[in-house]
């Protein structure tokens, strides 16, 4: 059979078979069938109890501390190609995790039949655990306090998107694709590839500290990415839209302006094709949030996570430059530089009402005015600074995996005065303007680093000018922020983020978002790309500090 009349008989049985689909998922998981009121779907009894049960066996077996968490985790995806729908997925995972201290010292197991015989036998196993690591101990772990609340939170999202039907969000991406299609510069050939990607927690904690919280954190994200090639040359370039994951709704995929950004991405993604190679210089770099936001993870994100400053924790992105001395004091970058981690922010993909410690999150400084304020803990990690609270950063990706310290939302304050992006690009002489997050690399130190983004064009006497390619930047953590110099205000303002930053062994992923105005660095090395490569592979690469 011709290939293309089979992917067309595929692609209608498909669209038949969604329907089929949805009302068995719908069946399957009572996420699809809340309240009518619309309120918290909540535990039930039988799930209270048990957890209840399950830390008095903890207590009674001589653990000084219990926690529970029952969880259930849903994700769906939709995926797209060109005019072919290329896979649909759903996936529900529910189960139960268990943490003790015993002798001074953690114990953890998980099961996924959540009853009480097999939460039993998983209680006996993390006390057998605790009292196993306890002879290796050098002195006892100790938390922080925390007081016991009773309390529901759900993301406040406007329009579920598990009770939207996989038939329609499938007719939503090949209508997306249909109109990117129909720009297809002449002589050119085009590739889309889409994917709408939904998940949700629905979370049960319980501690022998007497809190009980049941959370709903619903997510979404959706990703397009627009290649344009040109047969003649055998050149091809990429322009992926700038709509990033975000903990809201199905609504902000609906209000997202994709008709306006997928005709500007076929159009950039061709531009690219002709684009001018940067010459490599010094240039001051305005860089806009949805290529900055990455920039903030790697190098103020990552760094000042505890774990990593003490040298507990160096998988996925090494430990950190920042030392424990450094903490309350450091000069950072410039004196507008002003970073607040955050639990609580709207939208925010780390937003949550309380952490896997039954803190509740908060917003607080990280960096004021360009010097470092504090840095990112959990009960255990605030103790072991002489903190008297924790911060809220403890977070497992599932019931099967152990809450260990993560990245909440990170973000640089806007200016409170008025400046528009269209200012500051007026206020720069030699410049270059980057939009859109691409590849980067960056030590075990979280100290020497190099970016390239999606889209960069030259500024030149307050003007942006034509488009360049090959445009990488390099710096140093420490002079890179000490040469911010001006940022925009609250009108200009985005969230970023990103749903699987990696951490931990076994590994872990965490989802979180950066929030960031544009702003500008003064006086940055710009390398190119393409003669980097070049002079890699003749042996003479080099890297000017």
């Amino acid at each position: 059979m011709d290939r293309r009349v089979f992917l067309k008989g595929a692609l209608a049985t498909g669209a038949l078979a969604l329907t089929g689909l949805d009302l068995q998922m719908a069946r399957a998981s009572r996420i699809n069938t809340p309240a009518p009121d619309g309120s918290l779907t909540k535990p039930t009894q039988d799930e209270q109890r048990l957890a209840d049960q399950l830390i008095n066996y903890a207590q009674s077996l001589g653990a000084s501390y219990c926690d529970v968490r029952i969880v259930r985790y849903l994700s769906q995806s939709v995926n797209a190609r060109d005019n072919i729908i290329t896979g649909i997925s759903a996936n529900d995972s529910y189960g139960i995790g268990i943490r003790v201290i015993k002798d001074g010292t953690w114990g953890f197991t998980a099961t996924r039949n959540v009853n009480s015989d097999s939460g039993k036998r998983a209680v006996d196993e993390a006390v057998q655990m605790a009292a196993a690591n306890a002879k290796l101990r050098t002195e006892p772990l100790a938390l922080v306090p925390v007081s016991a609340v009773t309390a529901e939170w759900k993301t406040p999202i406007k329009k579920n998107p598990f009770e939207v039907s996989f038939k329609e969000r499938a007719d939503f991406l090949l209508g997306m694709h249909a109109l990117a299609l129909s720009a297809k510069p002449a002589g050119k050939k085009m590739f889309i590839h889409s994917g709408l990607h939904a998940a949700r927690e629905e979370k049960y904690f319980a501690s022998s500290d007497g809190s009980k919280i049941w959370q709903e954190i619903t997510r979404i994200d959706p990703s397009t990415r627009i290649t344009v090639s040109d047969p003649g040359k055998g050149e091809f370039a990429s322009r992926a839209l700038f709509v990033l994951p975000q903990g809201r709704g199905m609504e902000y995929v609906e209000e997202y302006p994709y008709k306006e950004e997928i005709t500007v991405a076929v159009a950039e993604a061709t531009e690219k094709l002709t684009a001018e190679s940067v010459k490599p210089g010094k240039y001051d770099l305005v860089l806009h949030p949805t290529h900055l936001w990455l920039t903030i993870h790697e190098s103020i994100g990552h760094p000042t996570e505890l774990d990593r400053i003490l040298g507990y924790e160096a998988n996925f992105a090494g430990t950190s430059f920042v030392r424990k001395k450094d903490i309350n004091g450091m000069t950072y970058g410039s004196d507008q530089l002003n970073i607040v981690a955050d639990r609580t922010q709207e939208g925010g993909l780390a937003t949550c009402g309380y952490d896997d410690d039954g803190v509740p999150c908060e917003e607080y400084k990280l960096i004021e005015k360009g010097e470092l304020m504090d840095t990112q803990t959990t009960r255990e990690q605030a103790a072991l600074i002489g903190d008297k609270k924790s911060h809220g950063q403890s977070y497992a990706q599932g019931w099967w995996n152990v809450p260990f310290q993560r990245m909440p939302n990170v973000s640089l304050k806007p200016n409170e005065k008025k400046m528009s992006l269209d200012d500051l690009i007026k206020d720069t002489g030699k410049g270059i303007f980057i939009k859109g997050n691409s590849s980067y690399s960056i030590d075990q130190q979280r100290y020497n680093f190099q970016f390239t983004g999606q889209v960069a064009y030259e500024i030149k006497d307050g003007k942006i000018g034509h488009m360049l390619r090959d445009v990488a930047y390099q710096a140093t953590t420490n002079r890179f922020w000490k040469n911010l110099d001006a940022v925009c205000d609250k009108s200009e303002y985005m969230l970023g983020g990103a749903m699987n930053d990696g951490k931990g062994e076994p590994m872990q992923s965490n989802p979180l978002s950066h929030g960031c105005p544009p702003a500008r660095f003064s006086s940055i090395q710009v390398i190119n790309t393409k003669s980097q490569s070049a002079n890699a592979k003749g042996g003479m690469m080099e890297m000017e500090e």
